[in-house]
């Protein structure tokens, strides 16, 4: 459990910058995300779903798939479901409200340099 802290979202490569309000990986969460400029060269799915809002800046998400969607501020938000398998791309510094939910055991990350799937559970441990 987590209340009022602040780190990595997405491991130490991360370019995500996590200030949890409160973090219940059986329940739910409540998350400001900070993301810096860029991306890290990794496509993941999620262990949970979520709904975000951006407040300020703009992210741009490809998906594995090739599909690409860009978030801007609104009071519509977005859904992602843990199925999702994308990269998120921050232009500038980007402020996010994300809820999210019940944490499944384990999600994916893809490294297209290695060309690598791998398989992660919690505390970011390889399966």
């Amino acid at each position: 459990m987590k209340i009022l802290t602040k780190g990595k979202d997405g491991g130490k490569e991360s370019t995500v910058w996590g200030f949890w309000i409160i973090e219940i990986k059986s329940l739910f969460s409540i998350v400001l995300l900070c993301f810096e400029n860029g991306s890290r060269e990794a496509y993941h799915t999620h262990a949970f779903d979520c709904f975000s809002w951006v407040l300020s800046g703009k992210l741009t998400e490809f998906h594995k798939n090739g599909k690409v969607n860009t978030y801007l501020p609104s009071l519509l938000g977005f859904k992602t479901s843990k199925d999702t398998y994308h990269k998120v791309v921050s232009e500038g510094r980007t402020w996010v409200l994300s809820f999210r939910g019940p944490w499944e055991n384990t999600w994916k990350e893809y490294i297209p340099e290695k060309n690598q799937e791998i398989v992660l559970t919690h505390g970011r441990k390889v399966i």
